[in-house]
């Protein structure tokens, strides 16, 4: 459904030699697939995601979705940053619209899609609030879902739970596993935290430090539903160790009987 194929960037810099970000980097996401990427400061996350969303062009290989090369932004691809970035005078449904409304694509049922996006995280009964009368977590799940009003193939997120508090980050987490199960779409979601990543994902990409290239890429087998309760698994812990050790440059630990069915 996405393929990455053999991505390498460079950034130009005035009077400096370019700055290789990305080397050689190749996976294939299936359909509905939800795919974390972890990895050190600087090892070329974000701009694997602006890749993908076809905001830059790789220097060398491409980016295939649907079977076609993406070479600029579309509708198959929503995009959530780390700040919410909403309008500050426009309502929480209104945000959510922004995007429709700045493409000329508004219908008569637009409105009524932006309100069931905003109860299936919780947020009915706020869509008529501003940004400022709303929390943190209640801001990002506004962005989020503003990210899938146009029914995107593919939601790209960019550390979107990154500057909330850790029990909210830990509630939106969960709010958005609820929103993938009843609105199935491939995630490819960048987090700086293990756990985070281990909680949400069937598979995560962990990134050599740069120039960025793919260092492991560990499978997660928890059964769904999930929760942070599961933190105490053997094999929750046997993955984030997994994924940590690679972080860190070391060789992976022996297995150990939790870590078998990782192989």
């Amino acid at each position: 459904m996405l393929q990455l194929e053999r991505l390498s960037h460079w950034f130009e810099r005035e009077d400096e030699e370019p700055l290789l970000a990305l080397s050689d980097v190749s996976i294939d996401i299936d359909d509905r697939e939800f795919v974390a990427i972890v990895g050190a400061s600087g090892c070329g996350k974000s701009t694997l995601l602006r890749l993908i969303a076809g905001l830059i062009a790789p220097t060398v290989g491409r980016v295939v979705l649907n079977g076609r090369a993406v070479r600029e932004p579309g509708p198959d691809v929503g995009l959530v940053f780390q700040h919410p970035t909403l309008l500050p005078w426009a309502s929480a449904i209104d945000n959510v619209l922004f995007p429709l409304d700045m493409l000329g694509e508004i219908r008569s049922d637009s409105r009524a899609r932006a309100a069931h996006l905003l109860s299936l995280v919780g947020l009915s009964g706020f869509e008529t609030r501003r940004p400022a009368e709303l929390s943190g977590g209640m801001q990002q799940r506004v962005a989020i879902c503003r990210g899938l009003i146009r029914n995107p193939d593919v939601l790209l997120m960019d550390e979107p739970f990154g500057a909330l508090d850790a029990l909210t980050r830990e509630e939106v987490g969960l709010q958005l596993l609820d929103l993938w199960t009843t609105q199935p779409k491939t995630i490819v979601f960048v987090t700086h935290s293990v756990s985070e990543a281990v909680m949400l994902a069937d598979r995560v990409v962990v990134m050599s430090p740069r120039p960025g290239r793919i260092a492991d890429i560990v499978p997660i087998p928890l059964p769904r539903p999930r929760s942070f309760d599961m933190e105490g698994d053997d094999v929750f812990k046997s993955c984030a160790r997994r994924i940590r050790d690679r972080i860190f440059g070391h060789a992976p630990r022996p297995a150990r009987r939790a870590s078998e069915a990782l192989s």
